[in-house]
Formats: structure tokens, C-alpha cells, sequence
């Protein structure tokens, strides 16, 4: 069976048994925040585990890495419209140790994308140079200190809103402190 037809025919018994009860909330984030974090699969339950969530508590945006470069980004608009159209009250940024965007070699992923059939032209046509853009990081708490540098720095960022850059470990859960927002 494909996993498309798998997940249709799963969903089907989801939505007949009302499974979906347990996990019913509103669009709006219970405790007031947004996480942005990485999209790695070992967090997608050990992240809200690890910090007591449930379904409807916050609003997550994940991208590779949780790496924020770019002010104007779809990461950063996701993190304004929690902001100001859903109530959330603080940021967290949350990035993992052992993520694969740490020390990313870009030429051997370069390289994965032509097996795959993507050609030197089409990589050439980005409008960007496709070894910056696709570039991990050396330091995740680092790394995780420039995307809370660049939430704090956004123009339309209420100054009230405290943005928090925490290390998860994907193993533990364990929760490393690299900014408190409520000192900055």
C-alpha cells in the first residue's frame, strides 16, 4: 500500500470514530506563545512532552534547523501573525543538538539534488548563491541566538513580547537556556 492510500484510509477511521475529540481546541494558543523550532521527526513529540504542551496550548513553526536569516521570511510573518492576530504573548526559539543543519555540507547536498536529477542550470538559476542559502550552522547556540536577535530586532515586534532561545536535547528532552527573554 503507498502511503498516501495508507494515511486516506486511516484518516477515514480517525474522523468515523470521533478520535478526533480528545485534540478539539480553538485557533487560539492556551498559553499565549509561539515556538519556532526545528522540523526534525525526533521532536515532534519529545518537543511538547518535554515542555508540558497539548494540543491548542501554542502555535509551532518549524523550518530546517530553526533557523531564522532572514527578517522577511515566511518563518518571520508566521511568528508576527501569532503575535498580533492570535494572542501568543512570547516567543520561543528552540532549536536540538545534534541537528543535521550543524557543519551541513553543502556540496555533498548539492550533490544528493543532481542524483535526484536536479541540473547545474537549475541550480544556477536561483537568485541566490545556493551554498549560502542552503548553509547550517557551526554553533547551535549560536545559531540560536541570531534567530532570537533577529525576532527582537523586527520593526512591527512589540517591545513587551520576551523572545526565549532554548537547546533541546532530542535523546533526554533536557532543556538548555541560551536567552531568557524576560532579561534582555
Amino acid at each position: 500500500m503507498m502511503l498516501l492510500e495508507e494515511i486516506l484510509q486511516f484518516n477515514q477511521k480517525f474522523v468515523e470514530d470521533e478520535a478526533y475529540k480528545p485534540f478539539e481546541t480553538d485557533g487560539l494558543p492556551n498559553k499565549r506563545a509561539v515556538i519556532f523550532t526545528c522540523m526534525d521527526t525526533r521532536l515532534i513529540e519529545l518537543l511538547p512532552n518535554a515542555l508540558n504542551l497539548k494540543n491548542g496550548d501554542v502555535k509551532m513553526v518549524k523550518n530546517a534547523g530553526a533557523i531564522l536569516t532572514d527578517k522577511y521570511d515566511s518563518t518571520m510573518k508566521s511568528i508576527l501573525i501569532a503575535i498580533h492576530a492570535l494572542q501568543a504573548e512570547e516567543v520561543f526559539v528552540i532549536a536540538h543538538h545534534n541537528c543535521g543543519m550543524n557543519h551541513l555540507d553543502t556540496d555533498t547536498l548539492l550533490e544528493r539534488m543532481k542524483v535526484q536529477g536536479i541540473t547545474d542550470e537549475a541550480i544556477h538559476s536561483l537568485d541566490k548563491d545556493a551554498n549560502e542559502w542552503l548553509k547550517g550552522f557551526e554553533s547551535v547556540e549560536d545559531s540560536v541566538r541570531q534567530s532570537v536577535s533577529i525576532i527582537e530586532d523586527h520593526p512591527l515586534l512589540p517591545t513587551d513580547i520576551p523572545v526565549h532561545g532554548l537547546v533541546i536535547d532530542p535523546q533526554t528532552g533536557k532543556l538548555d537556556l541560551v536567552t531568557n527573554g524576560y532579561s534582555s
